[in-house]
């Protein structure tokens, strides 16, 4: 897919204007432009071109297994790559450029690790990988058609740091991560009690959600600090909410 209109299509998941969730949001804007200039920029070349070869690769296995109901290219972008990345920015809001391989592996031992449950097809853990290279990053899959799918992108775009755990959250033992993400999953209300028990103290439970599944996640996920939910650009009842945990 063309890389320009990737980057056109995109365009609004990146215009936010307060890219931090726990930040007043009704608080006097910044008199500093160049500081909001920084916080509205969009991906690199890179980025893009690895957002157009996941595409191909998506479609090319979609018409084998049943990786996403949505076929059309345009609409991949804005559904998933779109709301993946709007994640993105705000749990790496500073993350606007792909580092050099020598500086990631400089960074290694500091690297977050960012536990992606249910990944399906990707999403949104192989976009905050594109967004933030630096990241270690595990994909949760039971489905093991899925889970070869995930390799075989992590393996095309040459992303490092990649673990794809093809079994079920519940049976994953390593240890808790600084951000876990849960998208689109199959029954929410026993998956995210799993999510949060796999979020290190002080870490971030990322959650892309429609807003009626906003009080059952507040109510499953008693020992979290909260952000306000964030409607995502381009959906009528899809929100972002992160909370922090306390215990």
């Amino acid at each position: 897919m063309d890389t320009a209109r990737i980057a056109e299509l995109l365009q609004p998941f990146f215009d936010v204007p307060n890219p931090n969730p726990f930040e007043d949001r009704h608080s006097e804007p910044s008199s500093c432009h160049s500081e909001q200039s920084e916080e509205s920029a969009v991906l690199d070349r890179t980025q893009l071109q690895n957002i157009s070869t996941y595409i191909d690769i998506l479609l090319r296995w979609n018409a084998r297994i049943n990786l996403t109901a949505i076929r059309g290219e345009e609409e991949i972008v804005t559904r998933h790559f779109g709301e993946s990345l709007f994640a993105a920015r705000h749990l790496f809001p500073r993350v606007a450029r792909a580092p050099s391989p020598a500086s990631v592996s400089k960074t290694k031992a500091h690297a977050t690790r960012l536990i992606d449950i249910g990944s399906g097809a990707g999403f949104p853990g192989l976009p905050i990988k594109i967004w933030a290279p630096a990241i270690e990053l595990t994909l949760i899959e039971s489905n093991q058609k899925k889970a070869t799918f995930l390799r075989e992108v992590a393996r095309k775009l040459t992303l490092m740091n990649i673990n794809v755990f093809a079994g079920r959250a519940e049976s994953f033992s390593n240890s808790p991560a600084e951000v876990v993400t849960l998208r689109a999953v199959e029954r929410f209300e026993s998956a995210l009690p799993i999510a949060a028990r796999l979020v290190a103290p002080q870490g971030r439970l990322t959650l892309l959600i429609s807003q009626a599944q906003l009080t059952p996640a507040h109510d499953l996920t008693p020992g979290f600090k909260w952000s306000p939910p964030l409607p995502i650009p381009m959906s009528a009842s899809r929100i972002l909410v992160i909370g922090v945990r306390q215990t």
